[in-house]
């Protein structure tokens, strides 16, 4: 079982001019493995920031609070130390890596993880049945990540990294933006054989219900003006499919003033 705990944490972003400009003012939140946790919340209300910060980008700095995975403090870890130490993100706009095959990434990335490299011959077998479950031709395994690949084939890659590398906490940022139908259902597949594995804490960041149709979430956290608002079970998805986010907008709008 493992816990990420997130505590008022605070982060502002780095404008051009230099200046701090504050996005998140303080964020509560508590993921334990094979739970599922979906933020949502209206563009531009910072739940790409949360999932960002958690991850280490450097273009937001933290002014305050803590993110700990089983007690480790994480906003004192490189990049690739937390992810050596469990953590995942799915982006929502995965980027091409030229000159690199998926197959040797997603290999290196599992030794790095491991401490060790996997054994090519079962290896082999482990890449190839997870991008046929998410319907991918393992012709892809040979080209380069992400380069001339759709939009949804992106995104089942990124779900093939989750399959594969076992994170014991996952963040998957709008992985249904840019998905028709059938992608979305089986994108969906894969996370789901993830989550009923028991071993990943998943949260899942959209501000449309769709997904929540094929991911039943155990939890819903509303996301607003940098900051979790109101939260529930997955009855809360249904409520702000019917009725939106503008009054939690308004709300926030009020507090402001």
């Amino acid at each position: 079982m493992s816990t990420l705990e997130i505590r008022d944490l605070q982060v502002s972003v780095k404008l051009p001019e230099g200046e701090l400009k504050p996005i998140l003012a303080g964020v509560d939140l508590t993921v334990r493995s094979g739970e599922t946790h979906a933020i949502m919340g209206p563009n531009g209300s910072g739940k790409s920031t949360l999932a960002y910060s958690i991850a280490g980008h450097p273009k937001y700095e933290i002014t305050g609070g803590s993110v700990t995975l089983d007690g480790v403090d994480v906003l004192e870890l490189s990049v690739d130390e937390r992810a050596r130490a469990g953590l995942f993100l799915a982006m929502q706009y995965p980027v091409e890596v030229p000159g690199v095959s998926v197959a040797n990434f997603l290999r290196t990335a599992k030794t790095a993880l491991d401490g060790e490299a996997p054994k090519l011959r079962t290896w082999g077998r482990e890449l190839r049945g997870a991008m046929e479950r998410l319907h991918m031709d393992p012709a892809f395994a040979q080209r380069n990540v992400n380069e001339g690949f759709s939009g949804g084939e992106k995104k089942r890659h990124e779900i093939v990294q989750l399959e594969l590398l076992k994170p014991k906490i996952a963040i998957l940022d709008e992985t249904d933006s840019g998905l028709d139908v059938d992608a979305l259902r089986v994108v969906s597949e894969g996370v789901n054989r993830v989550r009923d594995t028991g071993h990943t804490g998943l949260l899942l960041i959209t501000h449309y219900t769709r997904i929540l149709r094929y991911i039943k979430p155990d939890h819903v956290h509303v996301f607003v003006a940098g900051r979790i608002v109101e939260e529930g079970g997955p009855e809360l998805a249904d409520k702000l499919e019917e009725e939106g986010y503008e009054r939690y907008v308004a709300g926030a709008g009020s507090a402001r003033a």
